[in-house]
């Protein structure tokens, strides 16, 4: 059936109502023979109007219009031709006559043609024009990515490359975006119009035709160069009065291009021939600048696609506006977290620490080393639930008062208990805030764990809040999780008592102490990173050991906020300590101040501190004797401070109390606070010891 005239017209009614058809139908008529020729044509589509009749009957329709999809269309035609299954509403793409920069869209449907016994006649295909609503709904598409795709995270660099990545291709063929420097450290956008000597960074920058940001396409500047535009350009003037500005034509003539001379070299070197800029604004004031050029796209920017930047521009500077208060809020919050932390853990001679936190810089997670009596240390951490501004604070007020609590010598779980009265009294004062406050609906929740090491007894005793965690690696190379008791989180309703667990840790050995648990330096998580730790430990800084624990939960699932205290022991200097069993007579204290007085000339503590020394054991001995029960232990240390300590089974408290001037007695106490430093008392299990510091000795 194949010809390539156009067929006569067929007598009586129905013939003239054929030719009616295609002389009067709005959509676009053809007729295929079986080998895919036009047979009959009418124009009522503007493509067919383009092309002349007699230029296309007894053709394809791929010889005579410019499908950019010219296989796939065919193949699809051939397969209605061949199966007898309709094609309808399938959108093809195309170029004019003469117009082969534009883009058009035509919505075509094909059925196949039979006779009543079922021979194949070839094909009908109807057709209609549909670039506007295509475009329109192109446009959309772009609005909804750049709704889902860009401010995913709360960083400005990157929610600038999110916004290049969904305009290139789809809107432009070269996308870049400027933001004013000042913005990426959180401070405060300038107020437009921009001054001209405000600089921009080059925030983010894709090509279709360098592959995204690959460095071989053309830059006027690389990716973070930070400089003032110069002006006046379209890019000044759009910062200036915060108006879009379109440039339909590139041309090397535009007087504006002179005044940017890198700039007209890369848009020349892109071949980019249209151009629209427009700025990144939040109330009044000025973040950025975006600007899209259009090199293969061969039709220049219009109404509408000016329509559609401002609406991308305003989601965008949303987007970058939060990145920006987060970043401030984070930046105020790193600053007071690291002004709340102590400059370096302290250093003793039987113990060196080195925290770990993560994130480094979330505001609320912390570590502390506490020096204790009796040559003990204090090792703490704890993250506040929460991040930011207020996380930092709370943990800032918790940290004081954990220091508080350990200057008086209480136990690890009597003082989460206490803790965790303040902890409740800061959520209380927290729920009373006013509804409209966002912390009003924030719960106050912390985690902590806290443990006591003494390297003269060798025993490290912890609690915890929450679910802490403690891994020993001996000198050896063993390993043991210790099982440390979890606890409710601070500041939680929950009443049940903090419990505290004991054990020996041997010389030599290293501690990890955690607020969270550690699933890749325990036996159920990356057993092998726990065993190289073992193995290498001995000999290697503390730092490095840090360093190695990171890379190990690096490697593993997401830990979530966590606060680590690396700690590795040491032998107490056996020379640096004298203990003495002392018998219970009053004859006791001339005894005690011999021996005191012997042990501090081996020290070569000069002559006035040993003088109050002697007095101060005389008057702690001279107590024990008279309100204290046996047995009574004398000890001396030479440590960080000039510590004396006298142990006795009472637990009865020594008060300080101002003797008048006819007592006879009572000024003992007084006597011992005006020598010393610091002066207190610890229980135990078997009594209690008086203790006190003085300045440590010379070496």
């Amino acid at each position: 059936m194949a010809q390539s005239e156009p067929t006569a017209p067929l007598d009586g009614p129905g013939a003239a109502m054929l030719d009616a058809l295609f002389s009067q139908s709005l959509v676009g008529l053809h007729l295929l023979d079986t080998d895919l020729r036009v047979v009959r044509v009418n124009t009522a589509t503007p493509a067919m109007r383009d092309v002349p009749v007699e230029d296309v009957v007894g053709h394809r329709v791929d010889e005579v219009y410019g499908l950019l999809d010219a296989d796939e269309v065919m193949a699809l035609v051939r397969g209605v031709l061949d199966s007898g299954v309709p094609l309808v509403a399938h959108i093809v793409r195309a170029h004019r006559r003469g117009d082969p920069g534009h883009q058009y869209f035509h919505e075509i449907s094909v059925f196949r043609l039979e006779t009543p016994s079922g021979d194949v006649l070839g094909l009908a295909v109807a057709v209609v024009e549909v670039t506007e609503r295509e475009e329109s709904r192109a446009r959309e598409v772009v609005l909804e990515m750049t709704r889902e795709h860009v401010g995913r995270t709360l960083d400005v660099l990157e929610t600038c490359q999110e916004l290049v990545d969904v305009l290139v291709p789809r809107v432009a063929d070269i996308a870049v975006v400027e933001v004013v420097d000042a913005v990426l450290r959180g401070d405060h956008p300038p107020l437009a119009p921009l001054p001209r000597d405000v600089p921009l960074r080059r925030a983010a920058f894709r090509s279709a035709a360098g592959g995204g940001t690959d460095a071989d396409a053309p830059q006027a500047h690389p990716l973070g160069d930070v400089r003032a535009l110069p002006g006046p350009t379209p890019y000044t003037q759009a910062l200036s009065d915060l108006r879009p500005r379109a440039v339909a034509s590139l041309d090397e003539d535009l007087p504006w291009l002179a005044a940017d001379p890198a700039r007209a070299r890369a848009i020349r070197a892109a071949g980019a021939h249209t151009l629209i800029t427009a700025p990144l604004t939040v109330r009044d004031t000025v973040l950025g600048l975006i600007s899209l050029y259009r090199t293969r796209q061969g039709e220049p920017y219009d109404e509408d696609d000016v329509s559609l930047l401002l609406q991308v521009a305003d989601h965008t500077a949303l987007s970058i506006d939060n990145a920006r208060r987060y970043t401030r809020e984070h930046t105020i919050a790193a600053t007071v977290q690291r002004q709340l932390l102590p400059r370096r853990p302290s250093s003793h001679p039987a113990l060196e620490t080195t925290p770990l936190l993560l994130p480094p810089d979330s505001g609320g997670q912390w570590y502390d080393t506490i020096p204790l009596s009796g040559a003990r240390t204090g090792l703490a951490v704890g993250g506040v639930v929460g991040r930011g501004l207020h996380a930092a604070a709370v943990m800032g007020q918790l940290r004081t008062v954990v220091r508080s609590l350990a200057a008086f010598d209480v136990e690890p779980d009597e003082l989460l208990a206490r803790l965790n009265d303040t902890a409740t009294f800061l959520a209380a004062e927290r729920a009373t805030l006013p509804t409209a406050d966002p912390l009003h609906r924030q719960a106050l929740a912390a985690r902590f764990a806290y443990a006591v090491y003494d390297p003269l007894t060798l025993t490290c005793t912890v609690a915890g809040a929450g679910s802490p965690s403690l891994v020993v690696v001996h000198a050896d190379g063993s390993t043991e999780v210790r099982n440390v008791p979890a606890g409710s989180l601070l500041g939680s309703e929950d009443k049940t008592p903090f419990a505290a667990t004991a054990f020996t840790v041997p010389e030599d050995s290293l501690l990890i102490l955690s607020d969270t648990p550690l699933p890749a330096l325990v036996a159920s998580g990356d057993a092998d990173a726990l065993r190289r730790l073992a193995e290498q430990h001995r000999g290697r800084p503390l730092e490095d050991l840090r360093d190695d624990v990171l890379y190990a939960l690096a490697g593993s699932a997401e830990p979530g906020p966590t606060a680590l205290l690396l700690v590795r022991t040491h032998p107490f200097p056996a020379d640096r300590v004298g203990v003495w069993q002392l018998p219970d007579t009053p004859t006791v204290v001339a005894t005690a101040r011999r021996l005191v007085r012997d042990r501090l000339a081996d020290w070569g503590v000069e002559r006035e501190t040993a003088h109050d020394t002697e007095l101060i054991v005389s008057e702690l001995v001279t107590n024990a004797v008279r309100y204290g029960s046996p047995p009574l232990e004398l000890r001396v240390i030479n440590d960080r401070a000039l510590t004396c300590e006298v142990r006795d089974g009472s637990a009865s408290t020594p008060r300080l109390r101002h003797a008048s001037v006819a007592d006879e007695g009572g000024r003992g106490l007084f006597i011992v606070a005006q020598l010393a430093q610091a002066w207190g008392t610890r229980y135990t299990p078997e009594g209690k010891i008086i203790w006190t510091e003085q300045n440590p000795p010379p070496g």
